[in-house]
């Protein structure tokens, strides 16, 4: 009689609830094996009778010298630890700027003004209309007025004019949502990556808030779309040394004077993509600021791979043949990206996963450089790690790269795609736009923690990890309140103009 042929082991058993119950065993590994000794110890203590207790206690000879010596070790021990211990770090709130829709560019406003601006280069044309097609792009970003003229009008004081337009807006907003008064201000950074005019945009903040003269003040250029977590490190150092302290941070990037007019398709790109944004961001050292602050900074590592060339000049600023100015983006700038990233995750892995996904990925590792170099790499679950995704709204193709590599899910994406969608690539300011559409969908607990992702010119990958204080309620106002009840919206792979 033939033998019915046993069940598949996948087929049969939940593979999902094995890993769960690994993860389960892994990550609480140290509960249990201090419960069974706890338990012996009670059960013999119950086992014993009063009198032998006290006969125990009474056996314990204790010296008064030895006790004040311990007492003494104990406070020194734990004074040198707290005093050594990092100052926590509170992002207290931030604000982001919400263009005007007079600054509104449809697709079919771009398209026109592209041909009308090269109409003796129609495949020019016809490669910006093809890249805005899969662009994620809605028809709601902006532009800054100086480039709705036919032809752009990429002047200097149109330029500082867009400037105070996005950093003063996105800044009185900020105060009126925190109380700060300008003269409270210690710390200011503001960071740009193309525009850097003289005198600074930090001054300029500085002279129109009348800040103090003592102010710590910085102005941080050309580090591309990571600049604004450079800027929270920047911050958080300062923080550091600086105690009862806050800092307020602005990030953006000024688009009149970088209006490619140009030939060249690499350098076109950065047309169909950039647009207005900025954001304003108050950090502070302060115990007081503990109950009102909404996230706290837990971690923030930065990885440069500016030594390799092929990373250098993926993301490069130079003349075309004919003179015009631009961005020239590599066709390997997904390639180095994902190397920059590998990197990046490589250090905050051990920061922030749970043991179990540390022990699958040394052993892992382990196993490649042992046994079989081919071996595929465990790529760890993040999702353990974090409830909340941030990553740099810098194109379609960057945010299905990194959904693919990390295994996340639609929705862990959502507010990547929604901000691409909706404003555009931001540059610095991106993730913070992000933020505010998880909070403005009432997502944001307390405890909940957000991984914020970015890549910069050089080539950089900058990652921070927050941790949020309280759970936060549903916006009514910010750069969603208008909108955030249409999305998520569905975005097709081609837009057909």
């Amino acid at each position: 009689m033939p033998q019915a042929p046993m069940p598949e082991f996948s087929s049969s058993v939940k593979l999902k609830y094995v890993k769960l119950g690994y993860q389960y065993l892994v990550n609480h590994f140290l509960s249990f094996l201090l419960i069974p000794i706890m338990a012996v110890i009670a059960v013999e203590l119950l086992r014993m009778g009063p009198e032998e207790i006290l006969n125990v206690w009474n056996s314990l000879r204790f010296d008064l010298v030895q006790v004040l010596c311990s007492s003494f070790f104990i406070i020194f021990i734990s004074t040198v630890y707290f005093m050594s211990k990092p100052r926590t770090v509170y992002l207290v709130d931030y604000s982001c700027y919400k263009p005007p829709v007079t600054c509104r560019v449809p697709f079919a406003t771009f398209m026109e003004h592209s041909r009308l601006i090269l109409k003796d280069k129609p495949k020019s044309v016809e490669f910006q209309m093809r890249i805005l097609e899969r662009s994620g792009l809605g028809e709601e970003t902006c532009l800054p007025p100086a480039i709705h003229y036919i032809p752009p009008t990429p002047t200097m004081d149109a330029a500082r004019s867009e400037a105070q337009m996005v950093i003063f807006t996105a800044m009185d907003d900020l105060f009126n949502k925190t109380g700060l008064k300008p003269k409270d201000v210690d710390i200011l950074i503001v960071n740009c990556s193309l525009f850097s005019p003289t005198p600074s945009l930090s001054a300029m903040v500085i002279n129109k808030y009348k800040l103090r003269s003592n102010i710590k003040s910085f102005n941080l250029s050309g580090m591309g779309c990571s600049a604004g977590l450079i800027s929270v490190d920047l911050a958080r150092d300062l923080l550091q040394v600086h105690p009862n302290s806050n800092a307020i941070i602005v990030s953006t990037e000024i688009i009149t004077p970088n209006y490619y007019k140009g030939n060249e398709r690499a350098m076109l790109l950065p047309n169909c993509l950039f647009r207005m944004g900025a954001a304003a961001i108050l950090m502070s050292n302060r115990r007081s600021d503990r109950w009102r602050a909404k996230y706290k900074l837990c971690h923030l590592v930065r990885t440069h791979r500016g030594a390799d060339d092929k990373s250098y000049y993926c993301v490069y600023e130079q003349e075309d043949k004919e003179a015009h100015i631009g961005i020239n983006l590599s066709k390997d700038l997904m390639a180095i990206a994902g190397e920059a990233l590998k990197a990046n995750i490589t250090t905050i892995g051990p920061l922030v996963l749970p043991a179990s996904e540390q022990l699958l990925f040394l052993s892992s590792l382990i196993g490649r450089k042992i046994f079989n170099p081919k071996w595929k790499p465990y790529i760890p679950d993040f999702k353990l790690a974090f409830e909340h995704f941030c990553i740099h709204a810098g194109g379609r193709a960057v945010i299905d790269e990194l959904q693919k590599n990390l295994q996340l899910s639609g929705e862990h994406v959502e507010a990547s795609r929604m901000t691409l969608h909706r404003f555009g690539n931001t540059s610095s300011s991106s993730l913070w736009y992000e933020l505010s559409y998880i909070e403005s969908k009432g997502r944001m607990r307390r405890g909940d923690r957000v991984w914020q992702i970015a890549f910069g010119s050089g080539f950089k990958c900058n990652s921070a990890v927050w941790k949020c204080n309280r759970t936060i309620k549903t916006h009514k106002d910010g750069p969603w309140f208008d909108c955030i009840d249409r999305y998520p919206v569905f975005i097709p792979e081609v837009v057909k103009l």
